[in-house]
């Protein structure tokens, strides 16, 4: 986060990159059929860094791939780590194929992980079934 602060020397206000101490956090994966975004966030939620297969630069059906998924976790985990993050929970959710190369990276990372959840959306009873066809 950028913030402005006084300079000592001649008064003028100028921009300083604020260092931020995160010990501990949050890492949600999100694992499409189409896509993988990993989220890394604190314990209050405010988002630290995040990164998908698609900004990683994969493109089309790739970004799909085990491999884009881990690169995206890759990427997302390298800034937590520069603030200072030795503990985290992660929480997985959906069907995707990248599930479980994300969570195989975030374990090389060096990242102490305290629980790990699997909170896809599962229906109870599921959606109406059309009406019944008449001949």
């Amino acid at each position: 986060m950028a913030k402005l602060i006084p300079s000592r020397k001649n008064g003028r206000i100028c921009l300083r990159k604020n260092t931020r101490k995160i010990p501990q956090g949050i890492i949600h994966i999100q694992a499409s059929l189409q896509n993988t975004i990993v989220t890394i966030t604190d314990v209050r939620g405010c988002v630290i860094s995040w990164a998908s297969a698609g900004s990683a630069g994969f493109k089309g059906t790739t970004r799909r791939t085990p491999f884009a998924a881990q690169t995206a976790a890759t990427n997302a985990i390298r800034t937590a780590v520069n603030q200072g993050m030795r503990e985290a929970d992660v929480l997985i959710k959906g069907p995707g194929l990248g599930r479980d190369a994300a969570l195989r990276a975030i374990r090389r990372s060096g990242i102490r992980l305290e629980l790990i959840l699997d909170i896809t959306p599962m229906p109870h009873n599921g959606c109406r079934p059309p009406k019944k066809r008449r001949v």
